[in-house]
């Protein structure tokens, strides 16, 4: 009986945690290109080979392109680990700085430039704790739960969550929904909407974030509190001069999106509570 390749595994879940989509037939696994903005479905295939996992991308004509994206070294692509390799982590390590007080990690999110590749993440535990971190291959986790240096610098890029999902639904002419946290976009993706938000929650939304959304859409849902109406009038400013509309408004049950669509409500049942920026034609809506 043949044995699974713990490095094609690995990329696999990796892929899964990056939300890639994969098709697998005839022992190849197939995905798209990342190296080349995920333009063409299917264009990447890796498979098992002796001790090892192989990637190959049809249309760069490699795949180390393609492994630089997803954040692996060459050693990564080995079912045991090289004498210069880092000793060998999981692809889903679930390690987070309050695990020493018996938190668990309970949800990961990737936040990804324009290319797919992972800027930082930002983990969430049982006990509601939230910690972010950068990609690191140096470290033994392969991330430093630190995006700031000593002198209080940002290490890493600042974008908007799902960045190449978004910029592909600007280019659709599709609406852009802003959420207060990482849980309310899933809750609006899963209802086929196309959602974003920034790291850390209230607060935290800047100006880098606004720039990716110039001549979109855009939907802010506000949470229903104080430090929830002060986010969105705060997301609002950074959008003035760039997006095309800008619409405010609350769930119509609950606090957040999530709770809206918990009790039942539809996409199309927000309530609407300021159009600061109308789209062209709309009548405006007074705060």
């Amino acid at each position: 009986m043949a044995v699974d390749s713990l490095a094609f595994n690995r990329l696999a879940d990796h892929l899964r945690d990056l939300g890639e989509p994969t098709r697998y037939s005839g022992g190849v696994m197939r995905t798209r290109g990342l190296c080349h903005d995920g333009d063409a479905p299917d264009t990447v295939a890796f498979k098992r080979g002796n001790g090892c996992v192989v990637i190959f991308c049809h249309k760069c004509g490699t795949g180390d392109l393609f492994r630089e994206a997803i954040g692996w070294s060459k050693a990564d692509l080995f079912d045991e680990p090289l004498a210069d390799r880092q000793p060998d982590r999981p692809a889903d390590d679930t390690w987070i700085p309050c695990k020493e007080r018996g938190h668990k990690r309970v949800a990961q999110y990737l936040y990804r430039d324009e290319r797919g590749v992972v800027v930082q993440g930002a983990t969430r535990c049982d006990h509601k704790c939230f910690a972010q971190w950068r990609p690191d291959p140096a470290a033994k986790t392969g991330r430093r739960w630190k995006l700031k240096d000593d002198q209080g610098n940002r290490l890493v890029r600042t974008v908007p969550y799902r960045l190449p999902e978004i910029l592909k639904a600007i280019a659709g002419d599709r609406v852009i929904w802003i959420a207060e946290g990482e849980k309310d976009v899933h809750a609006l993706v899963d209802h086929g909407l196309e959602a974003t938000c920034n790291a850390a929650g209230a607060g935290k939304w800047t100006v880098e974030h606004a720039q990716f959304l110039k001549g979109a859409d855009v939907t802010i849902i506000a949470d229903r509190d104080d430090k929830g109406r002060k986010h969105a009038e705060a997301v609002v400013e950074t959008l003035k001069g760039l997006a095309r509309s800008v619409y405010v408004v609350q769930a119509k049950a609950g606090k957040d999106a999530a709770d809206h669509f918990e009790a039942g409500h539809r996409e199309t049942e927000f309530l609407q509570v300021w159009a600061p920026l109308p789209y062209p034609g709309d009548a405006v809506v007074a705060a």
